[in-house]
C-alpha cells in the first residue's frame, strides 16, 4: 500500500500556521507528515525558518493519529548527535510513538551558522555514520561513552524513552551513500524517483538479511485555481529545486541560491513541478515515485498563500485520485502501526 504524506515546509510558513496545517492535513486524511529542519529558507522570498523541533512538539499534541517525521535532520554540525537522540525520544513520547527520525548529511545553507567549516561529502558521510551509531545506542537506552574520529560522548543516557523503538530513515543519493547506510537505517529517504536507488537499497539490505524497508520520497506541487499564479509562485519560491542535491548541498546562503537560479525561467519550473488546478497532472508527477518503487510519497504544496485552500478544497479529492491510481502491495509497518 502506497502512503501519501504532507510536508510541513518550515521555509515558507511560520510556526503557528504550520501547526494549523498539520491538523488540517490529518483531518483530510494524509497518512504521514514530514517536517523540514532548516535554519534558513532557500530563497529570501520564502521568508521563514522556525525551529522544527518546537513545531513538531506542538504538532504532536495537536494531532492524534498521523505519523510524524523529520525530512531530514542533519546530526553532524549544527546539532550534536547525542542531542538529536534526546530530541527524537522526546517527540516520540509526545506523539505516543508516531515519530520517525529522518537523518541526512546536511546542507551548508543550514550548518554554516555555527561557524565550522563545511566538510566534503566523504567526510560528511563518515560523520553521519558515527552520528547514527551514537543515536542508535542512546535510543536503545544505553549509557554511552564514545570516542570517535569526529564525535565524543561522555557518559550520556536518555532518561525519557518511548516504549517502542524510534525508527530511523536515512537520506541517500547514489551508490556510495546506499552502500554506506542501507544497513544503518530502517528506511530509505530520497528526493529523486530513481528506480536504481530503490533496487540498490533493497539489494544491499537483502545481502545483510535485513527486513524490507520503506522508501520515502517527496514531490513539490503548486496547486492553485489559477495556473499562471501557480507557475509564478513556484518560480518565485522553488526555482532552486532544479539545482539538484550535489549543487544545493554546498551553497551557503540565500544569495547563493538566488545567483544559482537567476536564469531559471517560469516555464522551466512548470516543466518539472505541476502548476495549476489539474489534479490529474499531480497524479502523473507523483506516479513516477511509485513506479520507481517508493512506498511513501510526501507532497510539498509550494507557497503559504494557497496552503489552507489546498487543504480545504484540493487535498481530499487529490488523495482519492492518488489512492485509486497507486499500486496495492503488502504494507511495511510504519511508526503508527507499531
Amino acid at each position: 500500500m502506497t502512503r501519501f504524506g504532507y510536508t510541513l515546509m518550515t521555509e515558507q510558513s511560520g510556526p503557528r500556521a504550520l501547526v494549523d496545517y498539520a491538523v488540517a492535513a490529518e483531518r483530510v486524511g494524509f497518512d504521514f507528515e514530514v517536517s523540514s529542519d532548516h535554519y534558513f529558507p532557500w530563497l529570501d522570498s520564502q521568508g521563514h525558518a522556525p525551529y522544527a523541533w518546537s513545531v513538531l512538539g506542538a504538532v504532536a499534541h495537536a494531532t492524534s493519529s498521523v505519523e510524524l517525521m523529520t525530512y531530514v535532520t542533519c546530526p553532524i554540525l549544527r546539532y550534536h548527535p547525542a542531542v538529536v537522540a534526546q530530541k527524537a525520544a522526546t517527540v516520540a513520547l509526545l506523539s505516543e510513538g508516531r515519530f520517525l527520525l529522518g537523518l541526512g548529511a546536511g546542507e551548508n545553507l543550514n550548518e554554516h551558522v555555527v561557524g565550522d567549516r563545511w566538510p566534503m561529502v566523504a567526510e560528511r558521510h563518515d560523520m553521519l555514520e558515527e552520528a547514527v551509531e551514537i543515536i542508535r545506542e542512546l535510543l536503545a537506552g544505553e549509557r554511552l561513552t564514545y570516542d570517535g574520529e569526529h564525535f565524543r560522548v561522555d557518559s550520556a543516557k536518555l532518561w525519557d524513552l518511548p516504549e517502542g523503538p524510534v525508527q530511523i530513515g536515512i537520506a541517500v543519493s547514489g551508490t556510495q551513500s546506499i552502500q554506506r547506510f542501507a544497513s544503518w537505517g530502517d528506511h530509505m529517504i530520497a528526493v529523486s524517483p530513481e528506480a536504481d536507488l530503490v533496487e540498490q537499497w533493497d539489494e544491499a539490505r537483502a545481502e545483510d538479511a535485513l527486513a524490507p524497508s520503506r522508501k520515502i520520497g517527496q514531490v513539490p506541487i503548486s496547486w492553485d485555481p489559477d495556473a499562471e499564479a501557480a507557475t509564478a509562485r513556484a518560480h518565485d519560491q522553488f526555482r532552486w529545486f532544479g539545482g539538484g542535491w550535489k549543487v544545493n548541498a554546498d551553497l551557503p546562503t540565500t544569495e547563493g541560491f538566488e545567483a544559482a537560479s537567476q536564469f531559471v525561467r517560469p516555464d522551466d519550473v512548470a516543466a518539472s513541478i505541476p502548476c495549476g488546478p489539474d489534479l490529474d497532472a499531480v497524479v502523473e508527477a507523483v506516479s513516477a515515485y511509485w513506479q520507481a518503487g517508493f512506498t511513501d510519497i510526501a507532497l510539498v504544496q509550494v507557497g503559504d498563500e494557497r496552503q489552507q485552500q489546498f487543504l480545504d478544497e484540493a487535498a481530499g479529492p487529490l488523495l482519492e485520485k492518488l489512492r485509486a491510481a497507486a499500486p496495492v502491495g503488502p504494507p511495511i509497518e510504519s511508526a503508527t502501526d507499531a
